[in-house]
């Protein structure tokens, strides 16, 4: 019994053995980064790291996606044409010169055991630094009362993207202008990613200067310009009149029409032709074995 049970330890010890060694062998290819995100200003040099072991011979690649696009920087251990003026490989990682806001984006170095199957890969976002530009904003001058108004503001060259805020009369808009009581009569919807300013429906009280400002964290906020927005009743006296033109052009073209009519000018009624008479006159006296045709027809 007790030559089982030792048998038994043994089999379970030597199982737990040939887990640790399997979680060695799967641990032992590691790649990482020291710096997973960074952030540099514009035209400035910065290096992406990469830092790998387990690999006896590496081979690393690096590509970069922005979007939809993606693009390969490094292959085999070699910086790729479009970048090799301005990028340089270390094993270590990769190093740019000098940044521009286009090499924002997500960077792969991804590293594999020539001729083997080892694989690793660590993704490093980097964030090209460049302050607002002044916004430009789109605001009517004067709106309906009751209607839909909506004011756009925004910026290109921010990166990262800017945030808006808008100012009516010099006062910062709050989100949700039910919760301030200066704002309390408005009904609008404020997006800070898009820039985008909606009131629906649009009353009295927000008549006044708009203006917004960008900010993406770095540099100076920008300011656009303010713009009077009116909110105007709707112009009855307007439609009225319209509508009494409209019906005095009708009265017109009825009258027309009626007077055509009385006038014989769309008289359907054609004249009818003249029936075909057909005249017969009697042949006169011929002389025997002469012969002459007198008889006529006449349509």
């Amino acid at each position: 019994m007790g030559t089982k049970a030792q048998a038994e330890r043994k089999l379970l010890r030597l199982f737990i053995l040939a887990i640790l060694l399997c979680s060695l062998a799967l641990g032992s290819v590691t790649v990482h980064s020291s710096e997973p995100e960074v952030r540099i200003p514009e035209n400035n040099p910065v290096k992406l790291s990469c830092a790998y072991s387990g690999f006896s011979s590496p081979r690393v690649e690096w590509k970069f996606d922005q979007g939809d696009t993606t693009r390969l920087v490094c292959y085999n251990n070699k910086i790729t044409a479009s970048y090799e003026d301005r990028v340089t490989f270390l094993p270590s990682g990769i190093t740019f010169k000098s940044v521009t806001r286009e090499d924002t984006g997500t960077y792969t170095c991804m590293v594999s055991e020539e001729g083997g199957n080892s694989y690793g890969e660590v993704k490093v976002k980097l964030i090209v630094l460049v302050p607002p530009s002044k916004p430009t904003v789109s605001i009517p001058s004067s709106a309906t009362i009751g209607d839909r108004a909506v004011l756009t503001c925004s910026e290109q060259d921010g990166s990262p993207p800017s945030e808006y805020t808008w100012f009516k009369d010099g006062i910062v808009m709050p989100t949700n202008p039910k919760s301030t009581r200066a704002f309390s009569n408005s009904s609008y919807v404020l997006n800070p990613t898009t820039g985008e300013l909606v009131f629906d429906p649009l009353s009295a009280s927000d008549t006044g200067e708009y203006s917004c400002e960008a900010r993406n964290g770095y540099g100076t906020p920008m300011t656009s310009n303010a713009v009077l927005m009116e909110a105007v009743e709707r112009n009855v006296g307007v439609i009225v009149a319209a509508v009494l033109v409209t019906l005095i052009l009708l009265g017109i073209l009825i009258f027309g029409i009626w007077f055509a009519y009385s006038r014989g000018h769309f008289d359907r009624t054609k004249k009818g032709t003249s029936s075909k008479k057909v005249i017969y006159s009697q042949p006169s006296a011929r002389s025997e074995g002469e012969f002459k045709q007198t008889s006529s027809f006449l349509v």
